[in-house]
């Protein structure tokens, strides 16, 4: 999706939950400055003409593994489980608040680390972005520049969802998505709201 088109859908956002515009800036313009790498032709070759699962991380996600194929795309702290079941994810989509040291290793075995950067993870952003030795994609919340990429949708299961459709998959299927989990807390279930109506953007009503 181009930024002009999810820019309305991105400021609808930012006044439903208080984020500031500027804050997903400052963010994104750190992120610039603590990598150039920037391997998201290889992301783009996992991805196009490939059916895709999104992995996202329900307590669902452990009775499925059986079924996921094709190419791998794991949302942030699903990748771990992954991992110890012995899958190795082709693309980790994170804004590292569930990251474990185990991302390192995936990432040395070529899993492509695609990092998001926002308001509220610039620590993180600091601590992690660094140490990463393998294939690695920055992503931001707002319009995209230099080698940082946005290709829609705001948690890390959705952006995964949606850089499958703007990279060229062939399908996408999902695993380990609970959008009308009512257990978890108010925050957590206005983004799974979001998320269910972002998906429905690019033809998946989940």
């Amino acid at each position: 999706m181009r930024f002009e088109d999810w820019e309305p859908h991105y400021l609808a956002i930012c006044e439903t939950f208080g984020f500031d515009r500027a804050d997903d800036e400052k963010a994104a313009r750190l992120l610039a400055t603590l990598s150039s790498v920037d391997d998201s032709l290889l992301l783009a070759k996992c991805i196009k003409g490939e059916t895709v699962t999104v992995c996202g991380n329900a307590p669902s996600l452990f009775s499925e593994t059986d079924n996921i194929e094709g190419t791998v795309l794991a949302a942030d702290a699903a990748a771990d489980l992954l991992f110890k079941a012995g899958i190795l994810p082709d693309a980790v989509f994170t804004d590292l608040d569930g990251a474990e040291d185990s991302f390192f290793e995936m990432n040395r075995r070529g899993s492509v680390m695609v990092v998001h950067g926002h308001g509220d993870n610039m620590p993180l952003l600091r601590h992690w972005v660094p140490r990463f030795e393998g294939p690695l994609v920055l992503s931001c919340q707002t319009r995209p520049f230099g080698h940082l990429h946005n290709w829609g949708g705001f948690t890390d299961g959705d952006r995964a969802a949606f850089a499958a459709d703007a990279l060229g998959a062939a399908g996408v299927r999902f695993a380990g998505f609970d959008l009308d989990d009512r257990s978890v807390p108010p925050m957590k279930r206005g983004k799974l709201l979001w998320a269910r109506d972002l998906l429905s953007l690019i033809g998946h009503d989940l």
